[in-house]
């Protein structure tokens, strides 16, 4: 049996419901995407500084200096969190909360 991460389910259900009403986004992960020109795209995109970026994320500020340096990729469960904050940004206000 396949093992699910719960967190990965979680933001996979969130992420349908954000992105129901947009026809054109196709935020899939089975798409073969190049982890880090997304991450750059998403991380420019919130507006956030790093900081406060890092503390939605739910990481450390050296993290997110590893992935805008391209030494350490983000997980398939950190690119979806990023995808919904930039849909979304209420999300990122409340995550800091």
């Amino acid at each position: 049996m396949e093992y699910k991460d719960p967190m990965f389910e979680l933001l996979s259900s969130l992420e349908q419901i954000v992105f129901k009403d947009v026809p054109q986004h196709k935020a899939t992960l089975s798409k073969k995407t190049n982890p880090f020109m997304e991450f750059e795209q998403l991380r420019k995109g919130t507006g956030l500084k790093i900081d406060d970026f890092a503390r939605v994320m739910g990481v450390s500020v050296s993290t997110v200096h590893e992935w805008e340096s391209k030494r350490v990729k983000p997980s398939s469960t950190e690119l979806k969190l990023m995808r919904l904050i930039q849909a979304n940004p209420r999300l990122s206000k409340q995550l800091m909360e």
